[in-house]
Protein backbone atom coordinates (compact mmCIF):
# COMPACT_ATOMS: atom_id res chain seq x y z
CA UNK A 1 0.00 0.00 0.00
CA UNK A 2 1.20 3.50 -0.69
CA UNK A 3 1.89 5.78 2.17
CA UNK A 4 -0.19 8.50 2.63
CA UNK A 5 1.42 12.02 1.67
CA UNK A 6 3.21 13.98 4.50
CA UNK A 7 3.43 15.48 6.79
CA UNK A 8 2.56 12.39 8.83
CA UNK A 9 1.00 13.37 12.46
CA UNK A 10 4.29 11.89 14.52
CA UNK A 11 4.85 12.91 18.14
CA UNK A 12 0.68 14.31 17.78
CA UNK A 13 -2.18 13.45 20.04
CA UNK A 14 -4.77 12.03 17.66
CA UNK A 15 -8.69 10.98 18.63
CA UNK A 16 -9.20 8.14 16.52
CA UNK A 17 -12.97 8.17 17.71
CA UNK A 18 -13.46 10.68 20.09
CA UNK A 19 -17.11 10.12 19.84
CA UNK A 20 -17.24 6.26 20.49
CA UNK A 21 -13.71 5.94 22.00
CA UNK A 22 -13.14 8.97 24.55
CA UNK A 23 -10.68 7.53 26.52
CA UNK A 24 -8.26 6.30 23.08
CA UNK A 25 -5.94 8.46 22.04
CA UNK A 26 -2.75 7.88 19.75
CA UNK A 27 0.29 8.99 19.22
CA UNK A 28 2.58 8.37 16.33
CA UNK A 29 5.96 7.11 16.26
CA UNK A 30 9.20 8.81 14.39
CA UNK A 31 9.62 5.15 12.73
CA UNK A 32 8.31 4.69 9.48
CA UNK A 33 10.02 2.26 7.37
CA UNK A 34 8.68 -0.75 4.58
CA UNK A 35 7.62 -2.62 7.18
CA UNK A 36 6.06 0.06 9.85
CA UNK A 37 4.50 2.22 6.86
CA UNK A 38 4.54 5.65 8.83
CA UNK A 39 5.40 4.16 12.23
CA UNK A 40 4.19 2.54 15.30
CA UNK A 41 1.17 3.91 16.68
CA UNK A 42 1.14 3.80 20.72
CA UNK A 43 -1.74 4.04 22.34
CA UNK A 44 -3.14 5.69 25.36
CA UNK A 45 -6.35 4.26 27.15
CA UNK A 46 -7.54 6.57 29.79
CA UNK A 47 -8.31 9.83 31.20
CA UNK A 48 -6.43 12.50 33.49
CA UNK A 49 -6.71 10.49 36.93
CA UNK A 50 -5.01 7.02 34.91
CA UNK A 51 -4.20 6.05 31.62
CA UNK A 52 -2.60 2.24 30.63
CA UNK A 53 0.21 2.77 27.47
CA UNK A 54 -0.54 -0.22 24.86
CA UNK A 55 3.02 -0.75 22.76
CA UNK A 56 5.30 2.32 24.19
CA UNK A 57 6.97 2.01 20.67
CA UNK A 58 11.39 2.10 20.32
CA UNK A 59 12.98 3.83 22.23
CA UNK A 60 13.71 7.67 20.68
CA UNK A 61 13.55 10.60 22.74
CA UNK A 62 10.96 12.68 21.15
CA UNK A 63 8.76 9.72 21.16
CA UNK A 64 8.92 9.28 25.09
CA UNK A 65 8.85 13.23 25.48
CA UNK A 66 5.32 13.13 23.36
CA UNK A 67 4.30 10.31 25.53
CA UNK A 68 4.89 12.10 28.71
CA UNK A 69 3.08 14.98 27.40
CA UNK A 70 0.34 13.10 27.01
CA UNK A 71 0.19 11.29 30.12
CA UNK A 72 0.51 14.63 32.14
CA UNK A 73 -0.55 14.36 35.53
CA UNK A 74 -2.44 10.80 34.94
CA UNK A 75 -0.74 7.61 36.83
CA UNK A 76 0.01 5.21 34.55
CA UNK A 77 -1.19 1.98 35.65
CA UNK A 78 0.09 -0.16 33.23
CA UNK A 79 2.81 -0.01 30.36
CA UNK A 80 1.16 -2.67 28.13
CA UNK A 81 3.27 -4.62 24.95
CA UNK A 82 1.84 -6.20 22.66
CA UNK A 83 4.81 -8.31 21.50
CA UNK A 84 8.01 -7.74 21.52
CA UNK A 85 9.26 -6.24 17.85
CA UNK A 86 11.59 -3.82 18.59
CA UNK A 87 9.11 -1.14 17.01
CA UNK A 88 6.66 -1.86 19.37
CA UNK A 89 8.42 -2.58 23.60
CA UNK A 90 11.99 -0.66 23.88
CA UNK A 91 10.16 2.10 24.72
CA UNK A 92 8.53 0.65 27.92
CA UNK A 93 11.54 0.43 30.09
CA UNK A 94 12.63 4.49 29.81
CA UNK A 95 8.77 4.85 30.06
CA UNK A 96 8.57 2.85 33.43
CA UNK A 97 11.75 4.47 34.59
CA UNK A 98 10.33 7.97 34.12
CA UNK A 99 6.69 7.39 35.36
CA UNK A 100 6.89 4.66 38.25
CA UNK A 101 4.66 2.23 35.85
CA UNK A 102 4.85 -1.38 36.19
CA UNK A 103 5.18 -3.27 32.77
CA UNK A 104 2.68 -5.30 32.05
CA UNK A 105 1.54 -7.73 29.08
CA UNK A 106 3.23 -10.03 26.72
CA UNK A 107 6.00 -12.39 27.69
CA UNK A 108 9.58 -11.89 26.94
CA UNK A 109 10.80 -14.17 23.90
CA UNK A 110 13.06 -16.27 24.21
CA UNK A 111 14.39 -18.71 21.34
CA UNK A 112 16.44 -21.92 21.87
CA UNK A 113 17.31 -23.21 18.60
CA UNK A 114 21.12 -23.46 17.53
CA UNK A 115 20.71 -23.14 13.97
CA UNK A 116 20.12 -19.45 12.01
CA UNK A 117 18.19 -17.25 14.48
CA UNK A 118 15.54 -14.64 13.27
CA UNK A 119 15.57 -12.57 16.42
CA UNK A 120 17.38 -9.68 15.21
CA UNK A 121 13.91 -7.29 15.22
CA UNK A 122 13.26 -8.79 18.96
CA UNK A 123 13.87 -6.55 22.26
CA UNK A 124 16.19 -9.22 23.80
CA UNK A 125 16.21 -6.40 26.94
CA UNK A 126 12.32 -6.53 27.58
CA UNK A 127 11.68 -7.50 30.99
CA UNK A 128 8.17 -7.09 32.20
CA UNK A 129 6.65 -6.99 35.70
CA UNK A 130 3.71 -8.96 35.27
CA UNK A 131 3.13 -11.74 32.22
CA UNK A 132 -1.02 -11.26 31.44
CA UNK A 133 -1.91 -14.95 30.04
CA UNK A 134 -4.92 -14.81 28.10
CA UNK A 135 -8.16 -13.33 29.93
CA UNK A 136 -6.53 -11.74 32.20
CA UNK A 137 -7.27 -7.46 32.57
CA UNK A 138 -5.33 -4.29 33.20
CA UNK A 139 -7.91 -1.92 34.87
CA UNK A 140 -7.83 1.65 35.42
CA UNK A 141 -10.23 4.95 35.73
CA UNK A 142 -13.24 3.67 34.07
CA UNK A 143 -11.71 0.90 31.63
CA UNK A 144 -10.78 -2.14 31.97
CA UNK A 145 -8.52 -4.05 28.87
CA UNK A 146 -8.58 -7.14 28.65
CA UNK A 147 -5.36 -10.13 27.04
CA UNK A 148 -6.33 -12.56 23.99
CA UNK A 149 -3.45 -14.42 23.15
CA UNK A 150 -2.83 -14.27 19.47
CA UNK A 151 0.08 -16.10 18.15
CA UNK A 152 1.31 -16.34 14.96
CA UNK A 153 3.34 -13.17 13.72
CA UNK A 154 5.19 -14.08 17.12
CA UNK A 155 4.29 -16.96 19.63
CA UNK A 156 4.47 -13.91 22.41
CA UNK A 157 1.70 -12.06 20.40
CA UNK A 158 -1.18 -10.35 22.67
CA UNK A 159 -4.16 -8.25 21.35
CA UNK A 160 -6.21 -6.14 24.29
CA UNK A 161 -9.52 -5.92 24.36
CA UNK A 162 -11.30 -2.75 25.76
CA UNK A 163 -14.09 -3.75 27.26
CA UNK A 164 -16.15 -0.61 27.77
CA UNK A 165 -16.07 0.18 23.78
CA UNK A 166 -15.66 -3.26 22.15
CA UNK A 167 -12.39 -1.84 20.67
CA UNK A 168 -9.82 -4.82 19.88
CA UNK A 169 -5.89 -3.26 20.12
CA UNK A 170 -4.48 -6.08 17.51
CA UNK A 171 -0.78 -5.00 17.40
CA UNK A 172 0.45 -6.21 14.39
CA UNK A 173 -1.62 -9.43 14.24
CA UNK A 174 -3.78 -7.50 12.17
CA UNK A 175 -2.70 -3.95 10.44
CA UNK A 176 -4.46 -1.49 9.17
CA UNK A 177 -2.17 -1.25 5.89
CA UNK A 178 -0.70 -4.87 5.16
CA UNK A 179 -1.04 -8.26 5.72
CA UNK A 180 1.48 -9.53 9.03
CA UNK A 181 5.05 -11.00 8.30
CA UNK A 182 4.95 -14.69 9.82
CA UNK A 183 8.72 -15.37 10.07
CA UNK A 184 9.94 -19.19 10.93
CA UNK A 185 11.10 -20.17 13.66
CA UNK A 186 8.98 -18.15 16.09
CA UNK A 187 6.34 -16.93 13.44
CA UNK A 188 4.10 -19.77 12.62
CA UNK A 189 1.50 -19.95 10.55
CA UNK A 190 -0.80 -22.77 11.57
CA UNK A 191 -0.85 -20.43 15.19
CA UNK A 192 -1.74 -17.23 13.17
CA UNK A 193 -4.42 -18.85 11.07
CA UNK A 194 -6.15 -20.32 14.21
CA UNK A 195 -5.61 -16.65 15.89
CA UNK A 196 -7.24 -15.27 12.72
CA UNK A 197 -9.89 -17.80 13.21
CA UNK A 198 -10.43 -16.77 17.16
CA UNK A 199 -11.25 -13.23 16.11
CA UNK A 200 -13.71 -14.20 13.59
CA UNK A 201 -15.61 -15.73 16.27
CA UNK A 202 -15.67 -12.41 18.48
CA UNK A 203 -17.82 -9.27 17.73
CA UNK A 204 -15.04 -6.97 18.57
CA UNK A 205 -16.85 -3.01 16.87
CA UNK A 206 -13.62 -1.66 15.62
CA UNK A 207 -9.57 -2.91 15.72
CA UNK A 208 -7.07 -0.16 16.34
CA UNK A 209 -3.81 -1.40 14.88
CA UNK A 210 -0.29 -0.35 15.69
CA UNK A 211 0.17 0.65 12.31
CA UNK A 212 -2.57 2.17 9.61
CA UNK A 213 -6.09 3.31 9.83
CA UNK A 214 -8.88 1.49 12.76
CA UNK A 215 -10.37 -1.36 10.99
CA UNK A 216 -14.33 -0.74 11.31
CA UNK A 217 -15.50 -4.26 9.99
CA UNK A 218 -13.87 -6.25 11.96
CA UNK A 219 -15.36 -9.66 11.33
CA UNK A 220 -15.24 -8.75 7.25
CA UNK A 221 -11.97 -7.58 7.11
CA UNK A 222 -10.37 -11.00 9.07
CA UNK A 223 -12.56 -13.08 6.35
CA UNK A 224 -11.17 -11.29 3.74
CA UNK A 225 -7.39 -11.94 5.50
CA UNK A 226 -8.19 -15.70 6.10
CA UNK A 227 -9.19 -16.16 2.32
CA UNK A 228 -5.65 -13.93 1.40
CA UNK A 229 -3.91 -16.77 3.51
CA UNK A 230 -5.80 -19.56 2.00
CA UNK A 231 -5.22 -18.20 -1.46
CA UNK A 232 -1.43 -18.32 -0.88
CA UNK A 233 -1.11 -21.90 -0.07
CA UNK A 234 -3.59 -22.96 -3.31
CA UNK A 235 -0.73 -20.74 -5.07
CA UNK A 236 1.80 -22.00 -3.48
CA UNK A 237 0.49 -26.05 -4.02
CA UNK A 238 -0.40 -25.55 -7.70
CA UNK A 239 3.56 -24.10 -8.04
CA UNK A 240 4.94 -26.89 -6.39
CA UNK A 241 3.08 -28.98 -8.69
CA UNK A 242 4.79 -27.22 -11.87
CA UNK A 243 8.16 -27.70 -10.12
CA UNK A 244 8.71 -24.41 -8.59
CA UNK A 245 10.35 -26.05 -5.70
CA UNK A 246 12.61 -23.21 -4.22
CA UNK A 247 11.97 -20.34 -1.91
CA UNK A 248 13.02 -17.53 -4.04
CA UNK A 249 11.48 -18.88 -7.35
CA UNK A 250 8.16 -18.85 -5.50
CA UNK A 251 8.61 -15.95 -4.07
CA UNK A 252 9.39 -14.09 -8.06
CA UNK A 253 6.24 -15.76 -9.06
CA UNK A 254 4.03 -15.16 -6.43
CA UNK A 255 4.86 -11.87 -5.56
CA UNK A 256 5.39 -9.77 -9.01
CA UNK A 257 6.63 -5.84 -8.66
CA UNK A 258 7.10 -6.11 -5.10
CA UNK A 259 9.33 -3.55 -3.43
CA UNK A 260 12.79 -5.40 -3.52
CA UNK A 261 12.94 -4.41 0.36
CA UNK A 262 10.39 -6.83 1.10
CA UNK A 263 11.30 -9.51 -0.72
CA UNK A 264 13.36 -11.11 2.40
CA UNK A 265 9.94 -10.58 4.02
CA UNK A 266 8.09 -12.44 1.70
CA UNK A 267 9.90 -15.38 1.69
CA UNK A 268 9.59 -15.86 5.23
CA UNK A 269 5.70 -16.00 4.96
CA UNK A 270 6.30 -18.65 2.11
CA UNK A 271 8.19 -20.17 4.14
CA UNK A 272 5.88 -20.39 6.93
CA UNK A 273 3.40 -21.61 4.82
CA UNK A 274 5.32 -24.34 3.63
CA UNK A 275 6.74 -25.15 7.12
CA UNK A 276 2.34 -25.35 8.03
CA UNK A 277 1.65 -27.43 4.32
CA UNK A 278 4.31 -29.74 5.41
CA UNK A 279 2.89 -30.50 9.08
CA UNK A 280 -0.77 -31.06 7.66
CA UNK A 281 0.73 -33.45 4.81
CA UNK A 282 -0.14 -31.59 1.81
CA UNK A 283 3.64 -30.32 0.92
CA UNK A 284 6.80 -32.41 1.58
CA UNK A 285 10.80 -31.24 1.95
CA UNK A 286 12.68 -31.80 -1.23
CA UNK A 287 16.61 -31.49 -1.03
CA UNK A 288 17.28 -27.72 -0.17
CA UNK A 289 13.42 -26.91 -1.62
CA UNK A 290 9.69 -28.31 -1.26
CA UNK A 291 7.78 -30.69 -3.39
CA UNK A 292 3.79 -31.09 -3.81
CA UNK A 293 2.92 -34.59 -2.36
Amino acid sequence: MALPPKPWPTGRIEHPEPLADPLVRRILAPNASPYTYTGTQTYLVGDEQSVAVIDPGPAEEDHLDALLAAIGSAQVVAIACTHTHRDHSPAAAPLAARTGAPIIGCAPLTMEDDGPRADAAFDVDYRPDRILRDGESIKGTGFTLTALATPGHTSNHLCFALEESGALFTGDHVMGWSTSVVAPPDGDMGDYMRSLDLLYQRNDRIYYPAHGAPIGNPRQFVRSMIGHRRQRERQILRLLEEGVTAIPALVARMYAGLDPRLVGAAGRSVQAHLIDLERRGLARRDGEGYASI
